[in-house]
């Protein structure tokens, strides 16, 4: 294996399943025999130990939620993260499982090339507390309880008011997340490298309701404006906060980026060609 000297560490994050511990073991190994080292973590929590913050790179074997959750623990400290894709769909998790030792090889025998994408910062607040903060790669979700026939939602731009929306919530998506949840409730697609918000309406009670992309000089504000308790906070789409009458959601740019490093030959219109069945 060619290996540049400037790769010294490197570490494998995994999902919880058997085919990806497996493979990350026999990649792993594959490390070891070329001389590299490289730690296999298995636990979430782990992501978030001091010694993360010295690797050159992240490999993340899974599908994109794995990689999903590995952004929001590693951004933070500019990490690259490489993704193996053992999932379905596979935005970010580019390289395929029978190309990975191949494309790896390829990928660490130079400077990594990088997709820098921006990051949304998602602040709760209740009674003018804030009781959340959290750093997401793809969206930020505002949507009814499985039972609630509707949910009323207040959006702001700044301290301007656009609109109450009557349905099952609203989206706001990174360009990263506008092929995720956004898409599935009819946002736009937006090349991952730019930096806007991406407002969508999720099933709205009014027709004329529709996605706007927006600049993130000023932030989102989401109020909730049903008196039930039928809302939650869903952050992309795997973290969740049920919320109350009252309570704002702050969404800004965040401060941090995910470093998506790309695959040698293969542009992103390559990748929206195979995933969606593009001809």
């Amino acid at each position: 294996m060619n290996i540049l000297p400037m790769y010294k560490k490197l570490a494998i994050f995994s999902k919880n399943s058997d085919e990806a511990k497996e493979f990350s073991q026999k990649l792993n190994q594959w490390f070891i025999e070329n001389g590299i080292f490289c730690e296999v973590i298995e636990k979430v929590e782990d992501l978030e130990k001091e010694s993360i913050k010295s690797i050159d790179a992240l490999i993340v074997v899974g599908g994109d939620g794995s990689l999903l959750i590995a952004a929001r623990r590693v951004s933070k400290y500019g990490i690259p993260l490489i993704g193996v894709n053992l999932g379905r769909l596979g935005f970010l998790t580019e390289i395929n499982k029978e190309e990975a030792f191949e494309r790896l090889q390829e990928i660490l025998s130079k400077p990594l090339c990088v997709s820098k994408r921006m990051m949304l910062r998602a602040i709760l607040k209740r009674d003018g507390k804030e009781i959340l903060k959290i750093d997401v790669l793809n969206d930020v979700v505002v949507n009814k309880a499985i039972l609630a026939r509707i949910v009323d939602v207040a959006v702001y731009v700044g301290d301007r008011y656009i609109t109450t929306y009557n349905g099952d919530g609203v989206i706001v998506a990174t360009p990263n997340g506008s092929t995720a949840y956004a898409l599935s409730a009819g946002g736009p697609i937006v090349y991952p490298s730019l930096e806007v918000f991406i407002l969508v309406p999720i099933c709205p009670h009014t027709l004329t309701d529709r996605p706007i992309i927006l600049p993130t000089i000023e932030p989102i504000k989401i109020k909730i404006v049903s008196k039930e308790k039928d809302a939650w906070l869903t952050l992309d789409g795997q973290e969740g906060t049920q919320l109350f009458y009252g309570d704002e959601i702050i969404v800004k740019q965040s401060p941090y980026y995910t470093y998506i490093v790309k695959t040698p030959n293969k542009n992103y219109f390559d990748i929206l060609r195979e995933k969606l069945n593009w001809k």
